[in-house]
């Protein structure tokens, strides 16, 4: 895999339908199947976030159920 797949820079990224215009959202991008990248669609520039596929799962796992994952 190259290293171009795994830059956020080079990314397609989307917003949740859920956010309305204009209104602070994350955003995500698939990293050409090498994980997950985040970040805030108000600082595009500003920093990211990684995850692998197991992790994020995981997180949208713990963010639906409502609990702390434990």
């Amino acid at each position: 895999m190259s290293s171009r797949a795994l830059d956020p820079s080079t990314a397609a990224w989307r917003k949740s339908s859920h956010s309305g215009s204009g209104n602070a959202c994350v955003e995500v991008a698939d990293l050409a199947g090498a994980g997950i990248a985040v970040r805030d669609s108000t600082d595009p520039a500003g920093p990211t976030l990684t995850f692998g596929h197991h992790e994020w799962n995981t997180l949208l796992e713990v963010i639906k159920s409502g609990t702390d994952g434990r």
